[in-house]
């Protein structure tokens, strides 16, 4: 049955297409009516390119998980081009529109939305904060190299600074690209290494360097580099549920990308995570495609390309505490310990949660909140509904176990990518099945959690590796599918993880382990084709198993 809905256009509050003006006013008048009109809404646009200004872009605050420590950017407020805020059963159709960003935006934040969809729709930047540019010619010494022409830059002094919309540097992290392999890594920054730069020509370069700093590489290779501060997002959807984004492509995103943070049932279906053609980029986002922390629900990720990131391609965590102090018999003190993860709540009343030892990574006792308050930005008091376990130590951590969703990657295609594929820790049921993971420097899959490095919880619980296939994956110290938890210490019959099966996948090696996996209960390797180069390989046949139980190898394939 069709339901009848209000259609609200772009138009009606002077959004042009192709007019080079800037939309973010009319976004937001048409926003504003959608909020106002009870029932179902399509807000619709006109196909055509619409341009995002930052001078008319809306500023507000957002803690954002895994992004940027105090000491890197003391101010959370973010530029925000369109703003979803307390919408209900609100569609924005495109229309195959594209959005053009100008500076450093959060291209769509949805803030406390319910039954919301973003569908027929492109994102870009006019200028992306990763600078390219391709090594032209190799000498005695030196590299030439053409700086693509999105990317602008001044050369004085002997040296290069790296400008754009609002936005400047000079050092920081640097990848290389490999056309003819298809293959992204992380390389120390040649442009900052050498000691000096000159013009040759506008566009063009040349590198001189001092002995023995001269960086391999090869020509028709791309150096793609940026400044490592996630002082933005590509876009956020936090406090909301029901989250739907399909058949899009995003082209380009500042900071750690798509992030939803304590949200339900989100949904990516269809999209185009990778550069458009016609721009000849070869970087689509400046961390993380997709980042989900502290969810519940359904997170679903399917039938979409990621090509061109300089980080993972989806990581699914939430995040531990840790223990701070104990005011009163039923209250605790929780710190957040990664600088940057902080800021915001991370427990809620009615929560059920879990104590965990951090060096087993071993849950002990467990509550349900009644209280939740941050003292300060790096610090949450809560109350709860019996009094703090007797057992409780300083170095303990703390898990909220009712923001764990359930997760579905499936049918999804993952090309240069410099570090991992997939990162999953969540006791929900987690499939990964019918993906295509290409030449991952790092593990194809991680299934990691720990409470001394980045504090990402936490257990598994349920999770199944299924048809997949995995192009040359991982290295020398990067089992292609490594369950790795960061435990020091093994309790007698308690696993970190539990539940795991890796089958009818196809393996197509090269020199890293297969399968690295450490406190597992319950682990089954079956009817997986494994295809080794040339002769057989110790290193790709490898299963590294330690502190397992119950683990099943059978039907496997090597050929």
């Amino acid at each position: 049955m069709n339901i009848p809905h209000t259609v609200i256009r772009l138009a009606e509050f002077g959004g042009r297409p192709d007019s080079g003006e800037d939309t973010a006013a009319a976004m937001r008048r048409a926003i504003e009516e959608a909020v106002r009109i009870a029932g179902p809404v399509v807000l619709s646009c006109e196909r055509g390119r619409y341009d995002f200004y930052p001078t008319h872009a809306t500023k507000a605050k957002y803690y954002i998980s895994n992004t940027a420590s105090f000491d890197e950017n003391p101010d959370v407020t973010k530029t925000i081009g369109i703003l979803l805020q307390g919408l209900r059963n609100v569609t924005l159709d495109g229309n195959g529109s594209l959005f053009v960003f100008h500076g450093k935006q959060t291209m769509i934040v949805v803030d406390g939305c319910e039954e919301v969809a973003i569908r027929n729709l492109r994102l870009d930047y006019e200028q992306p904060t990763v600078a390219e540019m391709t090594v032209e010619g190799i000498g005695a010494g030196f590299l030439d190299v053409a700086v693509h022409k999105d990317s602008r830059y001044e050369a004085d002094n002997g040296a290069v600074t790296w400008v754009g919309e609002g936005w400047r540097f000079r050092d920081g992290p640097m990848q290389e690209y490999d056309p003819l392999t298809d293959t992204t890594w992380r390389i120390d920054n040649a442009v900052a290494a050498a000691a000096r730069v000159e013009e040759r020509e506008p566009g063009r370069l040349r590198l001189f360097f001092d002995a023995g700093r001269m960086p391999p590489t090869a020509v028709g290779r791309v150096l793609q580099t940026r400044d490592g501060i996630r002082d933005q997002v590509g876009a956020l959807v936090i406090r909301s549920r029901k989250v739907e984004w399909s058949d899009m492509g995003v082209h380009f995103m500042h900071g750690l990308g798509l992030v939803c943070q304590f949200s339900e049932d989100v949904s990516f279906e269809r999209m185009e995570l990778a550069p458009r053609p016609e721009t000849g980029r070869t970087v689509a986002a400046f961390a993380d495609f997709i980042h989900v922390s502290g969810c519940r629900g359904l997170i679903r990720v399917a039938d979409s390309r990621f090509a061109g990131a300089h980080d993972d391609v989806i990581n699914v965590h939430g995040t531990y505490l840790r223990v701070a102090g104990k005011p009163s018999a039923d209250e605790v003190l929780l710190r957040f310990m990664h600088p940057q993860s902080y800021g915001f709540p991370a427990f809620f009343p009615g929560d059920c949660i879990e104590f965990i030892r951090s060096e087993s990574l071993a849950a002990y006792a467990e509550a349900v909140v009644i209280e939740a308050a941050l003292v300060d930005p790096h610090v949450m008091r809560i109350k709860l509904d019996r009094d703090v376990p007797e057992a409780l130590r300083g170095d303990d951590v703390v898990e909220n176990v009712t923001w764990t969703p359930e997760v579905e990657i499936v049918n999804n295609r993952m090309a240069r990518i410099p570090t991992r594929g997939v990162l999953v820790t969540t006791r929900g049921r987690a499939l990964i099945e019918g993906n295509r993971f290409e030449r991952m420097t790092m593990s194809a899959v991680l299934v990691a959690g720990d409470a001394g490095s980045w504090y990402e919880s936490g257990s598994v619980d349920n999770l199944t590796i299924r048809d997949n296939t995995f192009v040359e994956c991982g290295g020398a110290d990067h089992a292609v599918i490594a369950i790795s938890p960061e435990n020091s210490e093994a309790e007698e019959e308690q696993y970190v993880h539990a539940r795991i099966v890796i089958e009818g996948n196809r393996f197509e090696m090269r020199d890293a382990p297969l399968l690295e996996a450490r406190s597992v209960e319950h682990l089954t390797f079956v009817d997986n084709q494994i295809v080794l180069p040339g002769k057989l390989k110790e290193a790709g046949a490898t299963i590294r198993l330690t502190a397992c139980d119950d683990v099943s190898v059978t039907g496997n394939r090597y050929s």
